[in-house]
């Protein structure tokens, strides 16, 4: 049962609006101008072969791999009463992962976009084949482009710990760059793809931190 606080929903409800336009803002830049460019001067100079920047796209798949059993973990630790803080916002991020994950999944058979390279059975692509752009309500691995899962992923972790603890905003922030430098350095995604995977992935972050602690689960916990 949800504690009645109406005006924070709709403050975040507005929020959201106003990163939804921003963000289809910067994706349509980024089509139009930025997202061949980039791609074509990543394969140019041959950064995917610095082991570096594929390293730092390892991290979010492991961490959605093993957000259930923290998941459990926690409900088992909820029978021994409310869940502290650490936990209310560990809970946060391992549910926000999930979700944000699927729901990109949804949007990118909604978008259908190709790959800036081939990567995946054999995957049309625009640095191989030139093809570039959106095809909406295709399914297949040749569309799987946008959004990126990679930065959705880190994004929904990144939010929910922005917003429980503002000392590590630094830290959320530079690994969030990193993320999308290693992303965009290995041509995985167009820059585009990267922006408006962060974007769904913080906005389901934060609104899952909000029914967290507007929930139940944070009554008369300090």
């Amino acid at each position: 049962m949800f504690v009645a606080n109406r005006s924070t929903f709709r403050l975040l409800l507005w929020k959201t609006l106003a990163w939804l336009v921003l963000a289809a803002l910067l994706v349509a830049l980024c089509y139009f101008v930025v997202d061949r460019e980039v791609a074509r001067y990543v394969y140019d100079q041959g950064f995917a072969s610095h082991y570096a920047l594929k390293w730092v796209t390892l991290p979010p798949p492991i961490l959605q791999a093993w957000a259930p059993a923290v998941i459990a973990a926690l409900m088992i630790r909820r029978v021994w009463g409310p869940l502290h803080r650490c936990e209310r916002a560990l809970l946060a991020a391992c549910v926000a992962i999930i979700v944000a994950d699927q729901f990109r999944e949804s949007l990118s058979y909604v978008f259908g976009r190709y790959w800036p390279e081939t990567w995946i059975d054999n995957n049309p692509s625009f640095i191989r084949d030139g093809a570039y752009g959106f095809h909406p309500f295709h399914s297949g691995s040749a569309y799987g482009s946008f959004p990126s899962g990679h930065s959705t992923r880190i994004l929904a972790v990144a939010s929910v710990l922005w917003i429980a603890y503002p000392k590590l905003r630094l830290a959320c922030g530079l690994v969030s760059v990193a993320e999308a430098l290693g992303l965009i350095g290995m041509n995985y995604h167009f820059v585009g793809d990267v922006i408006a995977g962060g974007f769904v992935g913080a906005i389901v972050g934060a609104w899952t931190y909000t029914f967290v602690q507007e929930s139940d689960l944070s009554s008369g916990v300090s």
